[in-house]
C-alpha cells in the first residue's frame, strides 16, 4: 500500500520542496529527524500534527529516490 498521496509539493509552501500533506514539514526535515536517532513515536512526540503513515510516506519517498525512481506527480496541498 503506498503512502506517496501523503506526500505534496506547492511552489507556494517551503519553496515547492516535497512535504507532508501541505504542512510545513519538509521531508528532508523529517528523514533528518529519523537518520539522527529519533524514534517515530518520538517524532510524533514533538510534533503532533504529523501521523505515523506521515513518517512512512516520507521513508518511501526516500527509498524510491535513492533507488534512481522518480516520484511524481506530486499532489498540490
Amino acid at each position: 500500500m503506498s503512502r506517496l498521496d501523503r506526500i505534496t509539493a506547492d511552489a507556494s509552501i517551503c519553496h515547492g520542496k516535497p512535504v507532508v500533506r501541505g504542512l510545513r514539514y519538509p521531508i528532508q526535515m523529517l528523514l533528518e529527524l529519523m537518520a539522527s536517532g529519533m524514534s517515530v513515536e518520538e517524532v510524533l512526540e514533538d510534533y503532533p500534527d504529523l501521523e505515523r503513515d506521515d513518517l512512512l510516506a516520507a521513508l518511501e519517498f526516500a527509498a524510491l529516490t535513492a533507488g534512481g525512481q522518480a516520484v511524481g506527480p506530486l499532489g498540490a496541498a
